[in-house]
């Protein structure tokens, strides 16, 4: 099998945490070719859809150990069209580029895509949870999306909560995320005007959103594989941060999922595989779903050093399981044209 990782270019890899690098170093184990690229770096030769690739060389032993690994693999650059590879995982940081879907577009057909890319189009922001039609918020917290910045101020002034949390429709990595408070509505407006109001005229969405109770002692972080969950974590705020994200200075715990959370994840495991959104990790506060995460959702070393296991094995067979069916029909749709062909 042959893997191309769209992401984030090697020299950024976390060489200790990075989920990317534990589903690279499996595939090397498993002798697969891997290559990976940027969104920046895809192009077209000759109107085929290629990449400038950073190609992982195979190895006679692969180290056990992550950092090792990433120390001693050797890389070299090639420019390879997308439509030679057998899978294209999508590991690219967020917000969502269009422009790299509508290269990838051009080889949907030829490579299975994981996650697929009408999905990604659905599910890139926040806006997703609303997909999951929870009109009277059992799963889903009061959320409010908007640029208006008067209609954002009366939400805070109506809400019943003294609290309520702010963040940017496309941030990740818990990027912008603030925790706002009535007794300080004389500071509101001017976070309002930062956050939708840009320089040059233009403005952004953002959300406000109720403040669940507990949110204070962090949320949990669910890996949910083929619409079912693999692996959970909880992630704890550091002492002067309200954010869990361990990539804002949170710490991570081990975490035994509720009965609410797994009715959680099989109330919403359906639609995620119908829309081809295979590897996904979702944000749980009090039972409650805060984000989903579709694009490189992060967790897998965190877990396995938690729970002694390897979850990128589970990712990687999958992966295997998708390319071989691909393939079995390729192979059998064949034999039926050549025996039309032959009558």
């Amino acid at each position: 099998m042959n893997i191309c990782f769209l992401m984030y270019p090697w020299e950024e890899i976390d060489p200790e945490n990075d989920t990317s690098l534990a589903l690279i170093h499996e595939c090397v184990k498993r002798n697969h070719g891997v290559a990976l690229c940027t969104p920046a770096n895809l192009t077209i030769r000759n109107s085929v859809t290629s990449a400038f690739c950073t190609v992982i060389g195979r190895m006679d032993k692969v180290p056990s150990a992550l950092k090792s690994f990433y120390k001693q693999a050797k890389t070299r650059e090639d420019m390879l069209p997308l439509a030679g590879f057998d899978v294209i995982f999508m590991r690219a940081n967020p917000p969502l580029d269009p422009i790299m879907l509508n290269f990838l577009d051009s080889v949907k057909d030829d490579v299975f895509i994981m996650n697929s890319l009408q999905g990604l189009r659905e599910a890139n922001n926040k806006l997703y949870t609303a997909a999951f039609g929870d009109s009277h918020n059992n799963i889903i917290p009061v959320t409010h999306v908007s640029k208006n910045k008067n209609y954002l101020v009366q939400q805070i002034k109506e809400s019943p909560a003294e609290k309520m949390i702010l963040k940017p429709l496309n941030g990740f990595g818990g990027s912008g995320v603030i925790l706002i408070e009535k007794s300080a509505m004389s500071n509101i407006k001017s976070l309002l005007d930062f956050y939708v109001t840009n320089s040059d005229g233009t403005s952004n969405y953002v959300i406000l959103q109720e403040y669940i109770e507990g949110a204070d002692q962090g949320d949990v972080r669910i890996l949910i594989l083929n619409g079912e969950p693999i692996g959970a974590m909880r992630r704890v705020p550091g002492s002067d941060d309200h954010r869990s994200n361990v990539s804002a200075g949170g710490s991570v715990a081990k975490h035994q999922m509720t009965k609410a959370e797994k009715a959680l994840c099989k109330q919403i495991g359906p639609k995620l595989v119908k829309d081809g959104l295979f590897f996904v990790g979702i944000d749980v506060i009090g039972g409650k779903l805060v984000e989903v995460n579709v694009m490189s959702p992060g967790g897998v070393t965190y877990m396995n050093k938690v729970y002694k296991t390897k979850i990128q094995c589970q990712v990687i067979d999958f992966i295997e399981s998708k390319v071989t069916a691909k393939l079995q029909a390729f192979d059998r749709r064949s034999r039926l044209r050549k025996e039309v062909e032959d009558a």
